[in-house]
């Protein structure tokens, strides 16, 4: 099999749609399932979609290389993304590149991190982002074609590598794709994104290196205290990298928990300032050993509890989900930041 460079392009010679599949897995592209392929013809179709939009993107770590149109089109192509999808990669990939939230740091930890990607505004209905029941799961081609190509493109752009570069310990599903949008329809609160300061309407995508979701069960309480001790008590855990790294963290309530909690009187604001005094851990759980790792990394117990991250201000709430009493709690790498952008419009 022979290639040839032009323009920047790499042309496969002989490679066709049957023999496509082990000739990406042979060059290391892939993340382990079916890619498409990125004929000119695909790629073509992908870039109109970027017509009139800047790319805007710096050197992504730990190459250093700068995604061109076509790098950025094909990777994009190659996760199953039609062309209106790209937009969204496109936002999550410049929110991605802000110093902070630390890509070089995120790609090469041990932690199980993978870029979590939350989209708000009318481009979820647009693109049919899946907002509500499994939301987090299989099923939708948006949420899984859009969270996948941000994959592709730290690996195959930026070289972040299984085993190389990406030394995740054990790793976790959502490297694959880890992409959902805000059940805005459902949620008695302001929309996430504009309480990150956006205009409502506006489509807005947040990304952050996050853990997989860790399930927050209460079908019993029927109040909203209730509820805050079962929330409370899954944030409170000693193996979590907010507890001694810090930084963001966020709970994804389901629809029926954030409606009682409403109705109780709560407002986001009251929520994090609760959580913020009641998710802490015992001194007494956490071994000896920790003790001292913490107290290099300069965290100190406050009245014999570890808090949970540094403040209310780093716990992010948004609504999002179907019916089931169930919500979700999101740790963090920790050293990274939430960090949102619009969707590129067309200038």
């Amino acid at each position: 099999m022979t290639s040839a460079v032009s323009d920047g392009v790499l042309d496969l010679v002989g490679v066709t749609e049957d023999t496509w599949q082990e000739e990406a897995l042979a060059r290391g592209w892939g993340d382990g399932l079916p890619l498409v392929a990125p004929t000119p013809a695909r790629v073509e179709a992908a870039l109109r979609a970027l017509e009139g939009r800047e790319l805007e993107l710096g050197p992504l770590p730990p190459s250093g290389l700068v995604p061109t149109r076509q790098s950025f089109a094909a990777n994009a192509v190659m996760a199953g993304c039609r062309p209106a999808d790209l937009p969204v990669v496109l936002a999550a990939l410049r929110a991605m590149l802000a110093p902070e939230y630390n890509l070089h740091g995120v790609l090469a930890t041990t932690h199980p991190c993978a870029p979590l990607v939350i989209v708000n505004g009318p481009v979820r209905t647009s693109l049919g982002i899946n907002c509500g029941t499994n939301c987090f799961g299989q099923g939708t081609r948006a949420n899984a074609v859009i969270g996948r190509a941000v994959q592709l493109l730290t690996m195959n752009v930026g070289g972040a590598r299984p085993g190389s570069m990406d030394r995740a310990t054990q790793g976790n599903p959502a490297k694959y794709s880890w992409c959902f949008g805000e059940n805005e329809e459902e949620s008695p609160f302001e929309p996430y994104s504009v309480r990150r300061g956006f205009a409502p309407g506006e489509s807005v995508v947040t990304v952050a290196a996050a853990e997989g979701p860790h399930n927050i069960n209460d079908h019993g309480s029927t109040t909203g205290e209730g509820l805050l001790m079962t929330i409370a008590g899954t944030m409170a855990q000693t193996g979590s990298n907010n507890l001694y790294v810090k930084g963001p963290h966020f709970l994804v309530l389901g629809p029926e928990h954030a409606a009682t909690l409403h109705r109780d009187g709560w407002t986001v604001e009251a929520l994090r300032e609760r959580l913020w005094e009641q998710a802490r851990i015992p001194v007494s759980q956490v071994s000896e050993e920790n003790h001292r790792q913490f107290e290099d990394w300069g965290v100190q117990p406050d009245g014999g509890f570890y808090t949970v991250s540094t403040g209310p201000e780093v716990l992010h709430i948004l609504v999002a989900g179907g019916a089931g009493k169930h919500s979700a709690w999101i740790p963090s790498f920790g050293a990274t930041a939430a960090v949102s952008r619009p969707v590129p419009v067309r200038e």
